[in-house]
C-alpha cells in the first residue's frame, strides 16, 4: 500500500504513526482520507495583486505612526514582507520600511512594487 504525498509540501516521504500520517519534511500531520479543508489565506494588495513572502511593496497613502509624530509618506518602499494571515488586528504584513525600520502594515495600504 502506497501512502499519499503530503498535502502541504507534496513530499513523498510521509509515514504512518497510528492513525495519523506524518510528513518528516514539514512536520504536517493529517488523517488518511481527510479532505484538505485547510486553505491558505490569500492576502492581496490595494490593487488586488496576490502578495507573497519576500515581496517588496510601496505605500499608497500617508500613514501616521502611532505613538509618534512621524509620518510615512506615499511611495515609501517596504522590503522583504512576511505575511501574517492569522493576525487579529488586521495588520497582515510584517516588513522593514525604508527610514523607519521593522513594523506591521495592513495590506490595504500597499501595492506590489
Amino acid at each position: 500500500m502506497s501512502l499519499p504525498n503530503c498535502p502541504k509540501c507534496n513530499s513523498e516521504y510521509a509515514y504512518e504513526d497510528g492513525d495519523l500520517l506524518i510528513c518528516p519534511e514539514c512536520a504536517h500531520e493529517w488523517k488518511e482520507g481527510e479532505s484538505s479543508t485547510e486553505q491558505a489565506t490569500i492576502i492581496k494588495d490595494a490593487n488586488g495583486n496576490v502578495l507573497a513572502n519576500g515581496d517588496t511593496v510601496t505605500l499608497i497613502k500617508d500613514l501616521k505612526i502611532k505613538g509618534s509624530s512621524s509620518v510615512i509618506k506615499v511611495g515609501t518602499k517596504a522590503k522583504n514582507i512576511r505575511l501574517l494571515p492569522d493576525s487579529s488586528d488586521g495588520h497582515d504584513l510584517d516588513c522593514k520600511v525604508d527610514g523607519f525600520g521593522a513594523m506591521k502594515l495592513k495590506s490595504e495600504f500597499v501595492k506590489k512594487a
